[in-house]
Formats: C-alpha cells, structure tokens, sequence
C-alpha cells in the first residue's frame, strides 16, 4: 500500500470517524469537545523553541513525565506541548503537569490536518512516545525539516506481523524519522526488519522504568489506608476493561466467603472513565455494598465491600494503599498495562495471559519474583489469597518489584543522550 493510497482510504473512512466520537461521546462526553484540534485547528503558538511530545493516552502520558521534567531542567528557554489523542490522556497531562506545558489533541492523519497543525505549532524536535506510526505526519515533518524522534519504541511479535501486511508503507514510514529509541535489542531487531535504518535505530532501554514518585506518596497511602481500614484486607483490581470487572468481582465473593477475608475490601478502577457508572452498577447488581469514589466520606464504612475508583490521577496512590494489585488488560486480550506501577510501591502484581504489550517487563518481574501470572478467575483467587494472607509472600514480592524497578532504570538518560545532539544540530542549523 503506498501514502496516496492510504490517505485515499482514510478520506473514504472520515464518516466512521466522526460516526465514532459521536458514538463514544455518549459514554464520556469529552470526545465531543475541541473537535476542531483533531482537524488541526489549535491555537498558533507564538515560539521559535518548541519541544512537541506526543502521548497517545494515560500510559503514554504518565511514561512521559519523567522525560518532560528533565527536558525543562536541560533545555529551560524552550517550550513543551504535549498532544494525546484520549481525553483520559489529556486529563492525565492535566493533573501531573497543569499548565506547565501546553496541551492539544494531535491531528488526525489528513494531509490538511497535519498541515494545519504544524503551520500553527512549528516545532523545533518532535518526540512521538512509544509505537505511533503515522505516515502522513511522518512525511510532513521530514519534508519541513523537522527533526523526529519516536521514542521508547517497543515492537511485539503481533504488532510486528500487522505492520508486515502494509510491507511498503510501513517501510516509507519509518524511513521517515530521524531517530529511534527502542526498549530493547528484539524491538530493534524487529524495527530492522520492517525497514528502519539501522543506523538510526538506539537501545535506549524502557521509560517506564523512570517512574517519578510524589515526596509524599508514602504518607498519603498510609492516610488513605486508615481511611479504608488498617485492618482490612485491600486489593487493587487497576486498569480493568470490558469482560474483566465481572470476573474480578467474582473473585472477590469467593475471597468474601473465606473467614480470614470476610471484611476485604476490592479497590475496581476501570480504565477508561466512561464506564465508571456501568462498573458501579454491575456490582451493585452482584450484591455488593459499593460506593464511588467521589462520593465516598473521608472513613470508608466498614460495610461497603467494593470501592469504584471514579477519579482520575489516582491510581499510583491506590497501588501504595492496596496489599496487592490486579493489572487489568490481562484477562482480556488487551495487552496488559504497566505493572511497574505496583512495582515502584513495593506491591506484589497478579496478571492475566494477556500482557504482551508488556512482554519483557512481565518476564523480569516473573523470574525476579514480583508479580504471579494467572489464566482464569481461579488462579486469580489462588493468587490474591496467597498475596492477602502471607505477609511474609507479599514483603518478598514487593521488594522483589521494588529492586527490579531501581536496577533498570538509565532508560532516561541514554533517551536524552539521543535527543541532545538532535537539538543541538537543529539549534546550529538555525545560527
């Protein structure tokens, strides 16, 4: 498939675009809001030193953080804008970032989208998080001699296989960026083998690593848990999707029935916030005394059973609350979530089959001891009850997490190391 006719099917497929943020505005009415900034129309910005970061949703913006703090602490006379394509990812920027940095939706991939938004935004380096191939935009930034950057780059074996269906526009397509950062030496090697130039191409090791952790976590996770209850069992079932909450809550009735854990308490956060009122009522259907989040008082009854975390910007103080932590995505085929966040607090992590986006990450927290992988509700039951009732189990785990997190991090400074003679370059070009 070639660019021209890729844009030529795109073009065809705008009805089932709009049809789709109608559609999903239903359920979360922000995808109604700033369509224009999905066409390219944002506010021009009036600087000739712009760092542009492009986080496609929640886990691609938190992975950034880390990186925006230590590009303001090196490159402080430049700006930074963030785009996300999810109003979650754009309430994620909002609540770690505030108006330190500008913010937008990116363009969709339309050649006049894209020409809109770079006239209007004129960065001085592009920085694309993760795997987010765009052709159109790829080719507009190399063709106005703008440098770009697709950072903490993973490649699994499934994305892989979908790119090789599109041989040759995935090949024009990362001819396209001026360099690469990647997780690791298979995600490399994969990349290669699409057709990027090896000589662009750097292990620069995972962001994800980098998690940068509030001063105060700790002695807000400790207020929030008397809170909850000190004595009470607490597990975190993070991230959930569609097909997982029913399960999760299931297991939690049967860890109920057991005597030992007649007053544990289930943390359910779903993922995406437009489900926050169909997962309240799901276990309220089931039986359970649950209450959300925002409506909560400061000491959480002993009564209720399940707590719906209905807030957003939350979820790393839950993990240092809870005893253990599900990793949703998992029990579905979704990919997973970052696990590294129960990790980073010490908290022993259960996962589905289904962790593929986090593939290398799942195998080091398997063989360090940090988390236990499950196929089904009964193994996670198996696994919670383990985790919930031997203390001695979940320390081990938890600082097994722990180390793991410590000993991998660097992903920051080789990312940055990457990204300063690229600067530096577009900075002399300028002279």
């Amino acid at each position: 498939m070639s660019r021209v006719v890729y844009t030529l099917v795109l073009y065809l497929l705008l009805p089932v675009v709009l049809f789709h943020l109608i559609r999903r505005g239903f359920r979360n009415h922000s995808y109604w809001h700033r369509w224009g900034e999905r066409f390219g129309y944002v506010p021009p910005l009036a600087t000739d030193k712009l760092i542009w970061i492009h986080a496609v949703s929640v886990g691609e913006a938190r992975a950034a953080v880390p990186l925006v703090k230590r590009l303001f602490d090196r490159y402080p006379d430049y700006e930074i804008l963030i785009t996300t394509m999810t109003p979650t990812g754009s309430a994620t920027v909002e609540s770690l970032l505030g108006d330190r940095v500008r913010h937008c939706y990116v363009p969709y991939d339309y050649p006049g989208a894209v020409r809109r938004f770079l006239d209007r935004v004129r960065p001085t380096l592009a920085l694309i998080m993760e795997t987010e191939l765009w052709p159109n935009l790829f080719h507009a930034c190399r063709e106005r001699g703008i440098p770009l950057m697709v950072a903490n780059v993973r490649v699994s074996e499934r994305s892989a296989r979908r790119y090789s269906w599109f041989a040759g526009l995935t090949r024009a397509t990362l001819n396209q960026p001026t360099v690469f950062g990647v997780q690791n030496r298979t995600d490399a090697d994969r990349l290669v083998s699409l057709g990027a130039d090896p000589a662009r191409v750097h292990v620069t090791g995972s962001i994800k690593f980098e998690l940068a952790l509030p001063a105060s976590l700790l002695e807000s996770a400790d207020v929030l848990r008397r809170e909850w209850g000190a004595d009470r069992p607490v597990w975190l079932a993070a991230s959930t999707h569609d097909g997982e909450d029913e399960p999760v809550l299931t297991v939690h009735a049967d860890l109920r029935r057991q005597a030992r854990f007649a007053n544990a308490l289930l943390v359910l956060v779903p993922r995406h916030p437009e489900r926050f009122a169909s997962v309240t009522k799901l276990s309220r259907k089931l039986g359970f005394n649950t209450a959300q989040r925002t409506a909560s008082p400061r000491a959480l009854p002993a009564e209720v059973e399940v707590l719906v975390g209905d807030t957003m910007g939350e979820l790393q103080l839950f993990f240092a609350a809870a005893d253990c932590a599900f990793i949703g995505g998992s029990l579905v085929p979704t990919g997973g979530h970052n696990l590294l966040e129960a990790c980073a607090v010490g908290k022993p992590a259960v996962f589905g089959p289904h962790m593929f986006n986090f593939a290398e990450i799942t195998q080091l927290a398997l063989e360090r001891g940090a988390g236990v992988q499950v196929h089904d509700g009964a193994g996670l039951l198996a696994a919670v009850s383990d985790f919930l009732g031997n203390a001695n189990r979940r320390d081990k785990a938890g600082e097994a997490g722990r180390r793991l997190v410590e000993e991998n991090r660097g992903a920051l400074e080789h990312s940055l190391a990457v990204i300063d003679p690229v600067l530096v370059a577009t900075h002399s070009d300028k002279k």
